[in-house]
């Protein structure tokens, strides 16, 4: 029996890319942590003029990553810390463990997250849905300078 499926679809839209604008994020994180980056992002958009198009967020750190997740309820956040916690636990005989007992599990959860994250942009606006943001996960315990490089694709 063939299954049936409800698809919506609008007009394609095509952007004739003219525009191309990079800028580099430096925020300081305070150690284990989600931080919000979703207005600094609609900032760079907004300095950018940018209309439609694409942004990329690339984080330049192997023990941090970015996200895109609820921004509605807090406690979301903290289960999602203690899961990534429960994962790639510290003291687990880790054998890489230079920088101290979180550095290995920083980097593990790093590759279970992921380092970049491509947005639509419409009319100048993250297409995030109502409940979505951006997000930098400190993965290590204590605080560090993370660089994110931004870069818009589209028109303006």
């Amino acid at each position: 029996m063939p299954l049936s499926k409800s698809v919506s679809r609008t007009a394609p839209a095509f952007v004739d890319v003219k525009t191309i604008v990079t800028s580099v994020l430096t925020v300081q994180t305070p150690g284990h942590s989600f931080l919000d980056l979703t207005a600094d992002v609609a900032r760079f958009l907004s300095d950018a003029g940018a209309s439609d198009g694409l942004v990329t967020l690339f984080i330049r750190h192997t023990s941090a990553s970015l996200t895109i997740q609820e921004n509605a309820d807090p406690s979301v956040l903290t289960d999602l810390m203690a899961a990534l916690g429960r994962l790639a636990p510290e003291n687990a005989g880790w054998i890489h463990d230079a920088e101290g007992p979180d550095d290995m599990p920083a980097h593990i959860k790093t590759m279970l997250t992921g380092t970049s994250l491509q947005i639509p942009v419409l009319s100048g606006e993250l297409a995030l849905g109502t409940w979505q943001a951006i997000y930098l996960i400190e993965h290590r315990s204590r605080p560090h300078r993370r660089e994110i490089v931004l870069q818009f694709l589209g028109a303006s």
